[in-house]
């Protein structure tokens, strides 16, 4: 057995070493602004699983008539980074996850099955968000044209701030050939604004940040609401951070995960190469094998 004197000398030396390892992330350094991205992105560590969980309210916009609360939303997504280099762009990381976001009634809180459409007086079937995979393409030190990295975010009062404004207008999917003409573009803008804490982010021995993050989309209606050609849009805000463990999910996520979504408790695997899912091409392989399935009969 270790000797007092000895064992003190032996943790001293320990502690000593730690100190030595640990630094602070210095965002002018394209090294570590990348690790301080990835940090609030997954975890410095190659296929350690990470889970975001947000929760919030949907509602409407139409010209002429108050905004309508539509329903409320549970959401998670489970991801991993794994390292990547380029003989020109040095090292970086790649982000593979799949998520599920599921619709509530606002009034009881459960999972809505079945949703009163209020224009239409229509009862319709709900579709949850399943998206699997939801990837990132990878990130270097530097970019294509030999620029550095730089981080997006701010430190103020001991916090870090990120923000991300994405806008997107693209081909929808639910639509025919002939949108530069007749238009019918998915348009939306998706809005990310990240929080951490700066010690925890800039401090080399952690492997996440901890963020907690706001996320905003102000979107067309979704193809199961069956709104037609209804002038209108969708906005979505909703709150949440970096869990520490799957087991942090809300129980009724958890329980609904191990019924329908079962994959759902892993990432996809880091060298994952399908396409993207979103709503719209979710909804377009389950609404073709409906069809297909009744044609059949």
């Amino acid at each position: 057995m270790m000797k007092p004197l000895m064992l003190a000398t032996a943790l001293a030396a320990t502690m000593l070493a730690g100190a030595a390892s640990a630094r602070t992330l210095d965002l002018s350094k394209p090294a570590d602004a990348l690790a301080a991205s990835r940090k609030i992105a997954c975890s410095l560590k190659d296929g350690v699983p990470v889970v975001f969980h947000w929760s919030g309210r949907v509602y409407s916009r139409v010209a002429g008539e108050r905004d309508r609360h539509l329903y409320n939303v549970e959401g998670m997504n489970i991801r991993q980074c794994g390292t990547v280099t380029d003989a020109q762009r040095g090292t970086g990381y790649r982000l593979v996850s799949r998520e599920i976001m599921l619709y509530l009634d606002p009034a009881t809180g459960q999972i809505l099955r079945q949703w009163s459409n209020p224009w239409s007086n229509e009862q319709v079937e709900v579709l949850h968000v399943a998206n699997d995979p939801v990837n990132m393409r990878p990130t270097f030190e530097r970019d294509d044209k030999g620029q550095p990295f730089r981080f997006s975010g701010r430190i103020d009062g001991g916090r870090v701030f990120q923000a991300s404004e994405i806008p997107l207008f693209y081909t929808n999917p639910l639509a025919g050939d002939y949108q530069d003409n007749v238009g019918n573009k998915y348009h939306a803008m998706e809005i990310f604004d990240f929080v951490a804490d700066a010690k925890t982010l800039l401090d080399s021995t952690r492997p996440t940040g901890d963020p907690a993050v706001a996320w905003v989309r102000i979107a067309q209606w979704l193809p199961w609401m069956r709104m037609g050609a209804r002038e209108g849009l969708m906005i979505t805000n909703a709150t949440g951070r970096m869990l520490g463990s799957f087991d942090e999910l809300p129980q009724i996520m958890k329980d609904e995960i191990a019924a329908n979504y079962p994959e759902y408790t892993a990432p996809p695997p880091l060298d994952d190469a399908r396409p993207n899912e979103t709503s719209w091409t979710y909804f377009k392989k389950k609404a073709d094998a409906a069809r297909a399935a009744a044609a059949k009969k």
